[in-house]
């Protein structure tokens, strides 16, 4: 399943004449810019024949080798577990990528309960639009009615440059102290866009001399509903991975290696959890709005399901898409990318919920504590302190700053 895609980006690389190139029309292009005219007119004669004798031929060789000898030798269950002692390696999946010592078991459990808390919010946006439909055929229009997607690329980016605007601006009313280092929003490129999820953020260098990037995806408009722009947008940008990941560039008393630190639970749980500061940044005023970022968050919590479904209780392929497409409002299209990148990457996916629920937990209990003497912008600040670490630590950091309070 994961291989089959592979063979075809392999084959687009294949062209008859080298300025088709991806290495020209893409990478090319950047290169040109940055060496100047001269400079390029100098060497573009003898990249193109070192495109034409050897970057083609060896794409050549590659896509016949992966799909004359490496697909077919590929194993047809899609389980972690099915693997020799796989049930011990999905079991050390899980607690890499939550950092907490939870069970496959418990984490499915989770997010059954957590769909079904969000089903009953999901509901009441449903009644409140006066949709006359049950849920189900909710989600259906929602995936189907073209009004709640963008007729061209301009649309897409225009809107989501408002929403980074506004937010923006009302940063200062959750966070003491901002990065430094400033963000842009491109496309994603459109020789990979096919195979890409629907966005992404790059972190800045640590160096400061390249900024983060939010990429949103502008292939197959028809799976990139609006509705969930002002959601997303939360999540990759501000306050979500951008703030994050930027404040962690900064930390110049962190060790190198730490400011590069990757730790799924707590990078992807503060942008899920960032996801639902939209609401106190005054954002999903808009019903549908609220209602993408359910739909999101409701993403996240099948998360659960699924990759242990899967990896876990021996779940189908299928039995995965129909789980997602009963319990969210993603496209088609995104849901069988999903649903094979949990296949492919076990354990990962789980990170998101688990880390945005232990990060809203331990916020609810700092409230408890201090009561009046809570501060929603110093709880932010402390959280983002020390970059990203595991999740028991950021537990044990947030009650030593409680107590000091």
């Amino acid at each position: 399943i994961i291989m089959r895609d592979s063979v075809k980006q392999a084959e687009s690389q294949i062209v008859d004449d080298p300025n088709e190139s991806l290495l020209l029309t893409t990478i090319g292009e950047d290169v040109r810019s940055k060496l100047g005219e001269q400079t390029w007119n100098k060497i573009a004669d003898e990249i193109r024949d070192a495109i034409t004798i050897s970057v083609i031929p060896g794409y050549q060789r590659f896509a016949t080798f992966l799909r004359s000898e490496y697909l077919p030798a590929c194993r047809g269950p899609i389980a972690a577990s099915g693997l020799p002692d796989g049930r011990s390696f999905y079991q050390n999946r899980v607690r890499h990528f939550t950092t907490l010592p939870l069970s496959a078991d418990e984490l499915h459990a989770t997010g059954i309960r957590e769909n079904a808390r969000i089903r009953k919010e999901m509901e009441a946006i449903r009644e409140r639009v006066e949709f006359s439909g049950d849920l189900p055929a909710f989600l259906e229009h929602l995936r189907t009615d073209p009004k709640f997607y963008p007729t061209s690329a301009e649309e897409l980016m225009s809107a989501a440059a408002l929403i980074l605007k506004k937010a923006d601006g009302r940063l200062p009313n959750l966070f003491g102290k901002l990065p430094r280092t400033p963000y842009g929003l491109r496309e994603i490129p459109a020789h990979v866009a096919p195979q890409t999820t629907s966005a992404y953020y790059w972190p800045p260098s640590t160096d400061g001399k390249r900024a983060g990037m939010y990429y949103l995806n502008t292939y197959n408009l028809s799976s990139r509903p609006l509705y969930q722009l002002e959601s997303l947008s939360m999540h990759e940008a501000v306050p979500g991975h951008h703030l994050q990941l930027a404040l962690q560039a900064e930390l110049e008393n962190l060790h190198p290696i730490s400011r590069e630190s990757n730790i799924t639970a707590f990078i992807e749980g503060w942008a899920l959890y960032s996801e639902r500061l939209g609401l106190e940044l005054g954002f999903y005023e808009d019903p549908y709005q609220d209602f993408g970022r359910l739909s999101m968050e409701a993403w996240r919590a099948s998360r659960l399901v699924v990759d242990t479904g899967i990896h876990w209780k021996g779940w189908t392929r299928q039995q995965a898409i129909d789980y997602m497409t009963e319990n969210t409002a993603l496209s088609p299209h995104n849901i069988v990318a999903e649903v094979d990148r949990y296949i492919g990457w076990p354990g990962q996916a789980l990170g998101y919920k688990v880390g945005e629920l232990e990060i809203s937990r331990i916020r609810r209990e700092a409230e408890a504590a201090l009561g009046n003497k809570f501060d929603i912008r110093a709880f932010h600040d402390q959280v983002l302190a020390v970059g990203a670490i595991p999740l028991p630590l950021l537990k044990k950091r947030i009650d030593q700053w409680v107590t000091q309070q």
